[in-house]
């Protein structure tokens, strides 16, 4: 079996997805996206045409060291969110090829399900309230939103204090019905976040996310001192050795690595398995398209320390496409009392329509992340 083609399509709402075929006629999809970098992504997916046409699919393991040791650079945005798109493309064409789930393959599954959440709130944590009432009205029990806006690195007790509000208000009107987490998506920084753990530790988060920016996780070693919630990084590291001071130090009790961005399936299980020999939970980033859940569900499906999934059902960024506009009909994902189930088809478990895909990747789009700037001007986290 020979590669044959690497095709890219650019979908709405934010999307890029991958189709690698073959000369046997079996076919696989990624998704190899980096959120406002879409176009970046497919032409460095090309790029990597000229080294994987002809290849084998099968070699999973050889081609992802070849992308990642061969020309000098590795690692990075980049460099591993098109891996990513591959090593997922690769494992869909084998389990497709065996006519196995690619967890089959994995060791067999631990689970046949997995907890979910889904977002509220929007980039600016607005409805929260409602937003959390129809997720439990679907039978969600777990969401997660960004706490703030903008907030300086030393902010005012005014701002604190309606953030603190706002939480508050949602525990109360809440209760123990659902469970929360609390994104801080790296706008909080690490003088402020020392205030705020202390101040929202009643709220009971079942997580912080990115408690600081994201040059500055290694200082957030003393925060996991300072408070009981678990924190949770991962989602913008892009290779084992940047987990290392998360474990080694101590800092995480949950990691989120995203296998869109991290390099697939096959690095995800790694760093999940890693992330295991350390007690640390296993919580994958997805606030993405059908085919990185997908994937997201089959190394849910054999990591141990897997205990929740993120999903992008009705998120805010979907406008012009959701999880189930790029699917064949009857071939979605289930939900059951709040439990996303593991697909048991071959491959990812999931069937694209590539016709619908095609259609919209006529439109594409141009997604990019905001310009914020705070009261004095200077830029602001996103």
């Amino acid at each position: 079996m020979k590669i044959t083609a690497l095709r890219t399509y650019l979908v709405p709402p934010r999307w890029l997805f991958l189709k690698i075929e073959t000369d046997e006629g079996v076919s696989g999809w990624g998704e190899p996206i980096l959120e406002g970098h879409a176009e970046t992504l497919a032409a460095k997916v090309r790029e990597l045409g000229d080294v994987l046409i002809g290849r084998d699919p099968r070699l999973i393991a050889d081609t992802w060291q070849m992308i990642y040791r061969n020309g000098c650079y590795r690692g990075g945005p980049v460099l591993m969110s098109a891996l990513a798109g591959i090593d997922t493309a690769l494992w869909d064409i084998k389990g497709r090829w065996l006519g196995q789930p690619v967890h089959a393959l994995l060791g067999g599954p631990v689970r046949d399900r997995v907890r979910t959440y889904c977002w509220i709130g929007g980039d600016r944590p607005r409805d929260l309230i409602a937003g959390a009432e129809a997720l439990l009205a679907q039978g969600l029990t777990a969401c997660k939103f960004n706490i703030c806006d903008e907030l300086q690195i030393v902010d005012t007790h005014a701002k604190l204090d309606g953030i603190l509000r706002t939480l508050h208000d949602l525990r109360t009107a809440l209760g123990s019905r659902m469970d929360l987490a609390f994104d801080f998506h790296g706008r909080v920084h690490l003088p402020m976040a020392r205030v705020l753990l202390r101040e929202i530790e009643p709220l009971r988060p079942i997580f912080v996310e990115d408690a600081v920016a994201a040059g500055a996780v290694e200082e957030a070693e003393g925060l996991a001192q300072l408070t009981s919630i678990p924190l949770c990084f991962g989602e913008r590291m892009h290779s084992r050795a940047e987990f290392k001071r998360l474990f080694e130090r101590r800092i995480a009790q949950v990691v989120n690595p995203d296998p869109a961005h991290v390099g697939g399936i096959s690095e995800t299980v790694r760093l999940g398995n890693w992330a295991e020999a350390y007690d640390v939970g296993l919580a994958p980033h997805c606030p993405l398209g059908p085919i990185a859940l997908a994937a997201c569900l089959q190394i849910d499906a054999v990591c141990y320390n897997a205990f929740i999934q993120e999903q992008s059902l009705g998120i805010h960024y979907n406008r012009g496409g959701d999880l189930g506009s790029y699917m064949q009909d009857g071939t979605g994902f289930r939900i059951e009392e709040g439990f996303l189930l593991i697909p048991q088809g071959p491959g990812l478990g999931i069937e694209i329509d590539e016709d619908r895909v095609a259609d919209a990747a006529r439109e594409g789009h141009r997604w990019r992340a905001p310009v914020w700037r705070h009261s004095d001007g200077s830029i602001a986290e996103w």
